[in-house]
């Protein structure tokens, strides 16, 4: 343990739950998890706060947990992931002129570029979240990914903007600051899920991160280093939960056991004659339900995400030519047995399952190595860019917190939780090892600035 790196915090406020890990940096680059907690979620829908009061409730659950297992955690400020149908992008250019043009270009001007992006117009109703810089110009020439030390009259960039409701996002803070939390910053979620999985090979040759959540499906598209393309597609898990329970009769719990236990997104996979037993209610007789037609149900809601992923990478030009990491799965909802050659078959592009393990110190449980915990440990490794890179202040701990027994591999019992079913191919496809993603955020982000601490915050 290195007490020289801060304690970062993540904090994933889903739609099926609320996640809370606390982690540092050893000395070899790798994250230890200091703590970890989660609560079920029931005040957010699709990725909005809906009910602040439950939300507060869940958090505060979660940060429980958390500090149960290391009660010597001292916890006040989180990064925070942000999703929803609300999620909006557009692309931009922006340009300065140098006062300057022997010296070398420095950090602060590009500061200057990209807070200027923050004054683009956007409709009412709307704010900035993130300013994310593209493929840097100087003079006459572009595509410069760093253009710190060039010399020229002209520095410009395209940038895509990242905007999001001012309520939704006005929520979230609210959220966060009553259950006795200040939000460090806010990152969409696609983000920080994509710095988690993905590996420095992956941003070059071109890939997109397909994040299935319990109420959204978020998507990132990267080429050539950049980041191309954001968007939130408003159908995921819970939606295949709801369709199981109104196509089979069945309880939304029962649905939701049957999904993880028994689902397929394939039902050419599953077995014809293959049924499952529901307990009746009161008495009722118990109903017989068909693997096939489980399956069948997955399949088409499955396929329509799909179809959505295949819109998108049509609407910016990314076909097999751009992408040739392909698509990586993750979320929970990635774990579906058999998704992995649904998602080939209906995008066209090789697929695997994207797990945050690379980033994770030797020893830990299982349990946070899934996609379920990308965004969350996503949003730690942003923390831990900031702070590399002298973006905010960030207060250093200099006692050792020692990881609790409850984190270590050896001493968990195996049934953590209901285990999800996964594939084993989808398992064999990612457990490949990657290259750690160093300064995955410098690729496309030099700077940003704290735009979420607005006045009415502060007098609730």
């Amino acid at each position: 343990m290195n007490p020289e790196q801060p304690i970062i915090v993540g904090l994933d406020i889903g739609t099926t739950k609320i996640a809370v890990i606390a982690g540092r940096k050893n000395e070899f680059g790798k994250l230890e998890i200091l703590g970890f907690g989660k609560a079920n979620s029931n005040g957010v829908k699709h990725g909005q706060v809906l009910n602040i009061d439950e939300t507060i409730k869940a958090i505060k659950l979660a940060l429980e947990n958390c500090l149960s297992l290391n009660p010597n955690l001292n916890i006040g400020e989180v990064y925070v992931g942000i999703a929803g149908h609300h999620i909006k992008s557009l692309q931009t250019r922006g340009d300065i002129v140098r006062e300057s043009e022997e010296e070398e270009i420095t950090q602060a001007e590009v500061d200057l570029l990209i807070s200027k992006q923050y004054k683009t117009y956007i409709p009412a109703g709307d704010q900035i979240i993130d300013v994310i810089p593209q493929e840097y110009t100087i003079d006459n020439m572009p595509n410069i990914v760093r253009p710190i030390g060039y010399s020229g009259v002209k520095l410009g960039a395209n940038f895509h903007i990242i905007t999001g409701d001012k309520n939704a996002i006005r929520n979230i803070n609210r959220s966060v600051e009553k259950a006795g939390l200040y939000t460090k910053d806010l990152v969409l979620q696609p983000l920080a899920s994509a710095a988690a999985v993905m590996g420095q090979e992956d941003l070059e040759a071109g890939v997109a991160i397909v994040d299935i959540g319990g109420g959204t499906t978020d998507l990132a598209v990267f080429a050539d280093g950049v980041l191309r393309h954001t968007a939130v597609i408003p159908f995921a898990g819970e939606n295949i939960t709801n369709d199981i329970k109104t196509g089979l009769g069945v309880l939304k719990s029962q649905a939701e056991q049957m999904k993880t236990q028994f689902g397929s997104a394939l039902a050419n996979e599953a077995k014809a004659n293959a049924y499952i037993t529901i307990p009746g209610l009161r008495g009722m007789p118990a109903k017989e339900i068909s693997v096939k037609n489980l399956a069948n149900i997955i399949q088409a809601r499955m396929s329509e995400i799909l179809d959505f992923v295949t819109y998108h990478l049509k609407q910016i030009g990314m076909d097999n030519r751009h992408l040739n990491g392909g698509i990586v799965l993750t979320g929970g909802g990635s774990q579906l047995r058999h998704l992995i050659q649904l998602t080939e078959y209906v995008t066209g592009l090789p697929a695997r399952i994207g797990l945050p393990n690379e980033h994770l110190a030797a020893g830990h449980i299982e349990e946070l190595a899934k996609p379920t915990y990308s965004t969350c440990l996503g949003l730690i490794l942003k923390g831990y860019d900031d702070f590399e890179n002298n973006r905010k202040v960030f207060e250093k701990s200099f006692i050792n917190i020692p990881v609790p027994q409850d984190l270590i591999k050896s001493n968990v019992p195996v049934a953590v939780e209901e285990e999800v079913l996964v594939a084993e191919e989808n398992t064999a496809a990612s457990v490949e090892k990657r290259q750690p993603l160093k300064n995955f955020w410098d690729k496309f982000k030099n700077g940003i600035i704290d735009i979420f601490k607005e006045e009415e915050d502060g007098h609730l």
